[in-house]
């Protein structure tokens, strides 16, 4: 007896987000195409239609896949928080942060970044302005940006009072002659979260773009 083969999509439902047969992902066939080892026959425009959207969204998973393989991820040296450099351009590490083992044992606490005398400081995140002097023979400014956030530069010559707000990039002082590092060529930078001091560098935003590839057939 002579008949039409009926075609798969027909005799049983799709599985839910795959096409009709059970090939899904980017390799899912468009919707009409003739499938090897399958009926020749084109399928009725309602089925067709009821592929077109799995078929759509094949190629919308296979297009972010391609976003997260070819988009850069972040840096080490960047984190969520969106900070700013405190030096414009960004400067270079002369000396990175090194936790002591333990809270009175010697360490790095912050980071040295490179800088020469009359380098402009800014604020990298908005805050208050809560100290500015002398500590043991260095100037020194801090910055308390709430949350329990507050940064301090030294050697650094305030051009802001104590108690007054800042915005974020705002100059609040210059590099002093009196170095951190030998020759006066950099300025330390230490960050505290609740009293304990942390990498800055962490909180410094990442200002690469991000790439959006466009979507197949949007």
């Amino acid at each position: 007896m002579t008949g039409t083969v009926a075609h798969p999509s027909m005799s049983r439902p799709a599985a839910a987000g795959a096409p009709p047969g059970g090939t899904a992902g980017c390799d899912a066939p468009a919707a009409g195409a003739e499938v090897p080892g399958r009926s020749s026959r084109v399928a009725p425009p309602a089925v067709g239609r009821a592929r077109r959207p799995a078929v759509r969204r094949a190629a919308v998973l296979c297009a972010l896949v391609l976003v997260l393989l070819t988009v850069p991820g972040p840096s080490c040296a960047a984190g969520p928080a969106g900070w700013s450099w405190p030096i414009a351009p960004k400067p270079g590490v002369a000396r990175p942060f090194r936790a002591p083992a333990q809270k009175w044992l010697a360490g790095h606490r912050g980071v040295d970044l490179t800088a020469t005398t009359a380098t402009v400081i800014r604020a990298p995140e908005a805050g208050t302005v809560s100290f500015t002097g002398v500590v043991v023979d260095r100037p020194v400014i801090t910055i308390d940006h709430g949350n329990g956030l507050k940064s301090s530069f030294e050697p650094v010559t305030a051009s802001v009072a104590r108690g007054q707000t800042v915005g974020k990039g705002r100059p609040v002082g210059t590099v002093a002659g009196a170095g951190h590092c030998p020759g006066g060529r950099c300025v330390h930078w230490g960050v505290r979260r609740h009293g304990e001091y942390v990498n800055p560098l962490q909180f410094v935003q990442d200002l690469r773009p991000s790439v959006l590839l466009p979507v197949p057939g949007e």
